[in-house]
């Protein structure tokens, strides 16, 4: 089971967000969710040591503690996220999302603890975001993200908003488990994970982001300097398991989104310094929506970008090296928020298809329910997904908000 490290800097940061909690001076609110996940498998699993079973269930939770004082310069934050899977016991969570203390004065802001910050513009990569770990056996699409340690002073002028991170304490990123699905042909071993830095988890990164609106446009400009969130392998002595490595890298980051009419235009791009030779990706394209179609509330919504990365084979494995996505994003704009986003990343060398359906609608005040689908095509022993090709499955998840 994954358990998020309370100890040393997690210890520290956690404690002191909490500590604030004596000197409250006004009533906390208190919000949160239980979700109730099934994913059924089209297929059999493709390696022996898997589960077997075509469904794989789970129970989520989501609690949101928050408090701020009469003055309004002062703020709590505490989100703890728990999952139980059924299946993989590695898939199993207990996580903070939050647990920070924050202080605002003029134009500055403090912030200490734990948090999950988010940088990016695009749909279907997200380059730049860089901050937390990715809670990679959440979902193949790498959006869920594990709390991070930090001290964040964000500093506001006319000429744009600089924020700047210390961030002490590294999360390794999660795998699935020998019997679980969606996992690497050998499993990995978390327990033997390797660091380039000699101080291994307690390396302290450093980041920096500026950003701003000019007209239509808005930029923002990053740099990182610590251990990557992304694991580069090795195999062990026996050849039954993946021990990853995690590398010292620097990293300039460029995000930027043009606004005009209907038409939005994204563009992320980073260049990093990392094991081998410094390399550049980047993802580009447009969002174009219609309003009212066919006379309805509901608007339509058209989504074209360009994945490119050029990193060698000694970098962590990327998949969005050369790909097309193409996608739609549906909004009914009813009471009760139903929306369906559509998408199909399309690799132009190897033919690789990569399929995703995401809908979700509201049923009365306090229920949600979320479908999602995942089909992976037209794969080979050389592609970057293959492993996952077996893996095709739908998911159907009912949550209950409180």
């Amino acid at each position: 089971m994954n358990v998020i490290a309370l100890k040393k800097p997690y210890l520290l940061f956690g404690l002191l967000s909490l500590s604030g909690a004596a000197c409250a001076e006004s009533n906390w609110d208190f919000s949160g969710n239980i979700e109730l996940e099934s994913r059924y498998f089209v297929e059999s699993p493709q390696f022996d040591a898997q589960d077997d079973q075509k469904f794989q269930n789970a129970v989520d939770s989501t609690l949101e503690f928050r408090w701020r004082n009469n003055n309004g310069n002062q703020r709590i934050s505490i989100i703890p996220y728990l999952r139980w899977d059924a299946q993989d016991n590695e898939r199993s969570l207990v996580d903070l999302q939050e647990s920070y203390w924050a202080l605002e004065s003029n134009n500055l802001e403090l912030l200490v603890g734990i948090n999950t910050v988010f940088w990016g513009v695009t749909e279907s990569v997200h380059l730049v975001d860089i901050i937390n770990q990715t809670d990679s056996v959440a979902d193949i699409d790498g959006e869920q993200k594990l709390g991070q340690a930090m001290i964040n002073l964000a500093w506001q002028q006319d000429w744009g908003l600089l924020n700047v991170f210390v961030l002490p304490g590294f999360r390794e990123r999660t795998f699935a488990g020998i019997e679980g699905r969606l996992r690497t042909p050998v499993p990995v071993d978390n327990d033997r994970a390797n660091f380039e830095s000699g101080a291994d988890k307690n390396h302290v990164d450093f980041a920096l982001r500026y950003s701003h609106y000019i007209g239509d446009f808005d930029i923002g400009i990053s740099y990182f300097s610590g251990t990557s969130r992304e694991a580069r392998f090795t195999i062990n002595e026996n050849g039954t398991q993946l021990i990853p490595i995690y590398d010292q890298i620097n990293q300039l980051g460029f995000d930027g989104q043009y606004t005009k009419d209907a038409w939005l235009w994204k563009l992320e791009a980073i260049v990093r310094q990392g094991h081998s030779d410094t390399f550049l990706a980047a993802i580009g394209g447009f969002e174009y929506t219609q309003y009212q179609i066919f006379d309805t509330n509901a608007d339509l919504g058209y989504l074209l970008e360009y994945q490119y990365d050029d990193r060698d084979d000694e970098e962590p494995l990327s998949i969005a090296d050369n790909d097309i996505f193409a996608g739609a994003r549906l909004a009914l704009n009813d009471p009760q928020d139903t929306s369906v986003l559509a998408g199909i990343v399309y690799d132009h060398e190897s033919d690789e298809v990569f399929l995703n359906v995401e809908a979700e609608t509201r049923i009365g005040d306090n229920y949600t329910i979320t479908g999602r689908a995942r089909f992976i095509n037209n794969t080979d022993s050389s592609d970057a997904l293959d492993s996952l090709s077996e893996d095709d499955y739908i998911e159907i998840s009912i949550a209950r908000y409180f």
